[in-house]
């Protein structure tokens, strides 16, 4: 049997009209509401323009992207590989920058699934409370490539920043270095979290420690990187480790232009290796993340659950390396 607007709103004891807006992800309805009526949608997996197209099947082979910063090279490059597979499985992209806002974020993901997408991804970003929610309340399969959530409830692929940046501090450790500072990006507050803690297991390892304000956090951009090392420099660090490679550039240029011998005097490695890396003098020590392949093999992932396929692992961790080039000694 066919479920019409008029039985979500009777089962949902509200006017259809207030089933329209939030399908549609207009804000104008309370909380408690929307909740109540989402929560219904799902239990009877309502799918209001599905009969109007005259699809069976229920699918409309359409994939819904959320992107936190379009213009930010790491999550283009993650496109690529999203890109790829889902023209290989024949499905068509909608691609939305969210700006890393969370409102913003929330209101494109019902947008999305008023749009009949039949699955939804998020190319990095951090996703906060009220997004997982409203994620868990939703009848569409989600997955996150390039970040996950914090308890990994939700299907993602991811490299293991901890294990990086714990290898990345012992190596360098073992060279002499002893005072590290730690900037991390808003965009992804998991893969900066998991950063921090495998530097401070490798600190504790070695009977070290991160002062209090050698830790800075900002939005992960090359301006942001000045900023970013004017607020750690005061301690003199021998090395900085940085999530992005943008800010980590924003961050080798300001030490240099303060009179900092990079890496002579100042070491920096960043996580995201992209092409940016080669385009500052020293060339930039990364993470090498397999970018494409987390673009790629999310949107699988995503078929997979679209074609109720089996899914041996829901959160796949794939390989990394650390390539040491320039700012490193």
């Amino acid at each position: 049997m066919t479920v019409t607007i008029y039985d979500v709103a009777r089962e949902a004891k509200v006017s259809m009209a207030t089933v329209s807006r939030v399908v549609n992800g207009n804000q104008n309805v309370k909380p408690s509401t929307r909740d109540k009526v989402n929560e219904v949608i799902k239990r009877l997996n309502y799918r209001p323009n599905a009969v109007a197209r005259g699809l069976a099947s229920k699918k409309t082979t359409t994939v819904g992207v959320i992107i936190p910063d379009i213009s930010n090279v790491y999550y283009s490059e993650l496109a690529r590989g999203l890109e790829d597979i889902a023209t290989m499985y024949k499905y068509h992209t909608i691609i939305s920058n969210s700006d890393n806002d969370s409102e913003k974020e929330q209101e494109i993901f019902n947008n999305l699934l008023s749009k009949q997408v039949d699955g939804i991804i998020f190319l990095g970003g951090t996703l906060t409370d009220e997004t997982v929610d409203l994620i868990d309340k939703s009848s569409v399969p989600v997955v996150v490539s390039g970040t996950n959530d914090k308890d990994s409830k939700l299907a993602s692929v991811n490299i293991n920043y901890t294990e990086a940046s714990k290898e990345i501090a012992e190596s360098l450790i073992k060279k002499g270095a002893k005072k590290f500072a730690f900037v991390g990006g808003g965009y992804s507050e998991k893969a900066q979290d998991d950063a921090f803690k495998g530097l401070e297991l490798a600190l504790q390892d070695a009977g070290l420690e991160i002062e209090d304000n050698a830790k800075f956090v900002g939005n992960e951009t090359y301006k942001d990187g000045s900023r970013a090392y004017e607020a750690v420099s005061q301690d003199k660090p021998d090395v900085i480790l940085c999530i992005s490679d943008e800010q980590a550039i924003g961050i080798v240029h300001a030490a240099q232009d303060a009179g900092v011998n990079v890496p002579n005097d100042l070491q920096v490695v960043s996580f995201n290796n992209t092409r940016l890396v080669h385009m500052v003098r020293p060339q930039l020590s990364s993470v090498t993340q397999p970018l494409y392949d987390i673009g790629a093999v999310g949107m699988r992932l995503l078929t997979k659950y679209m074609n109720d396929e089996q899914i041996d692992e829901p959160n796949v961790i794939l390989p990394y390396r650390v390539e040491y080039r320039g700012t490193t000694k």
